[in-house]
């Protein structure tokens, strides 16, 4: 231990002395989360909506007063008034609206003497969210419209009541998880990798050889400083994070216990895994060459950004294979619903076997040789 421990403190000694090394593994993980947190999963509001008015009658009026309340409380959509269709049609094209909402014309006559008249809304569908939310809330408004200003008696329906089981959880907190195992893969990947073939490129590893340490005590070494590095990445953005997300409850000391657990679990499994990778690379290129790969092939699909329901069938596939899949799952569920390790069992087995067979494989790779 005492051969491994003095390769940690030099890999530990050279991650201090790197001031962008640690701004990559600290602090961008963290600025991630806070930007794709506010970008993503909030309400849409103030699109613009164009409104064509061909009707003019008692019932169009009542249909705008309607748009306008709209456009003055949820502001949704920002109601703006056009006097012909293909204007506001060209405007919708061009980006200046997010859709158009056209009155035909007898659409109060109809209405009176119930002719089923349609509203037309125009949506920009190369925009799905902004195209959804503004169906849903005209969707919502023809409902008001429809439903009569006496309820009649008639038999009980059925009906349906929501209730949600955890307070309103905002994107950022869905994020949060994914935010952390991140920061532990670019430390992995920089502060681990990188620098290891580095090493290996300027001939370091060479002076290794002329000692007595074995190859286990290298392969200790290696991977017990990157663990450390892991854990350090990890633990910052899962106490900034927590409280830039403002995560409720999250300093109950059991809680923390549990979410370290995980932190330094979820570092072995990642550090093992980039070494297993590295082990037989000697070209200080390639694993740059990689890095956007592999974030790709592991961070997307482990449902830290997207829900995994939503993927296709071989997308799926490949998140069942992916050991970020079962970080993610553990910190959301240690976060965001505080059930303990009971909800999280299937998670640590995944990542405590892709431990051992990434190390296993590393080791049975890595050569103590030229």
């Amino acid at each position: 231990m005492k051969r491994a421990l003095a390769l940690v403190e030099r890999d530990m000694r050279k991650f201090r002395r790197s001031p962008a090394l640690l701004f990559a593994s600290l602090v961008l993980p963290l600025v991630q989360l806070v930007i794709l947190g506010n970008a993503f999963g909030g309400n849409i509001k103030n699109v613009m909506l164009g409104v064509v008015n061909l009707d003019r009658g008692p019932k169009s009026v009542d249909v705008l007063k309607r748009v306008r309340a709209v456009g003055a409380n949820a502001r949704t959509f920002l109601p703006t008034d056009y006097v012909d269709e293909g204007t506001a049609i060209s405007d919708l094209r061009k980006g200046v609206l997010g859709g158009v909402l056209i009155i035909p014309q007898h659409y109060s006559r109809d209405l009176l003497e119930q002719h089923a008249p349609r509203l037309a809304l125009v949506t920009d569908n190369t925009d799905r969210s902004v195209a959804g939310a503004v169906t849903s809330q005209m969707s919502d408004l023809v409902t008001a419209i429809n439903a009569p200003e006496v309820a009649p008696r008639q038999p009980s329906k059925a009906a349906l009541d929501v209730v949600e089981v955890y307070p309103y959880i905002n994107y950022i907190k869905y994020l949060l998880p994914g935010s952390m195992v991140l920061a532990i893969f670019v430390t992995a990947m920089i502060g681990g990798g990188m620098l290891f073939i580095d090493d290996k490129a300027r001939g370091l590893h060479e002076g290794y050889m002329v000692t007595p340490i074995t190859k286990w005590e290298l392969i200790l070494g290696f991977n017990l400083s990157g663990v450390i590095k892991g854990v350090l990445a990890g633990e910052t953005v899962l106490v900034l994070g927590a409280i830039v997300a403002e995560v409720p409850g999250f300093f109950q000391p059991a809680r923390l216990a549990e979410l370290t657990l995980m932190v330094v679990l979820t570092s072995v499994a990642l550090i093992g895994m980039m070494f297993f990778i590295m082990a037989r690379i000697s070209d200080p290129l390639v694993p740059r060459a990689i890095f956007g790969v592999l974030n790709t092939l592991l961070f997307f699909p482990s449902g830290a950004v997207y829900p995994i329901a939503g993927f296709p069938g071989w997308l799926r596939w490949m998140s069942v294979c992916d050991p970020f899949t079962y970080a993610v799952h553990s910190f959301r569920t240690l976060l965001l619903k505080d059930v303990g390790f009971a909800g999280v069992t299937t998670d640590v087995l995944a990542l405590a076997l892709t431990s051992v067979v990434v190390l296993a494989g590393a080791t049975l790779l890595f050569r103590r040789t030229l």
